[in-house]
């Protein structure tokens, strides 16, 4: 499984449906609110098979609400 952290900035006033369509689709190991320009991180385990991109726009990103997004991939260091 590859670690993955998506901030979501969402359209004024859907940061709250934003975040229960994210729980619903039931992919995040996490989800927060955060400040500033980002309202919310996801951080998300996607399997090794699958291609990042493509498994993150078929999954997440055709929520509504959802205005623009930033995934930060993670490797294994230590």
């Amino acid at each position: 499984m590859r670690c993955v952290f998506v901030q979501f900035r969402c359209k004024p006033g859907t940061t709250y449906e934003v975040a229960s369509a994210i729980y619903d689709r039931e992919i995040v190991s996490e989800l927060y609110s955060t400040s500033g320009d980002f309202d919310l991180i996801a951080k998300i385990y996607i399997p090794e098979s699958e291609d990042v991109g493509h498994f993150l726009t078929e999954n997440l990103f055709d929520i509504p609400g959802i205005s623009r997004t930033l995934t930060t991939m993670t490797f294994r260091a230590f």
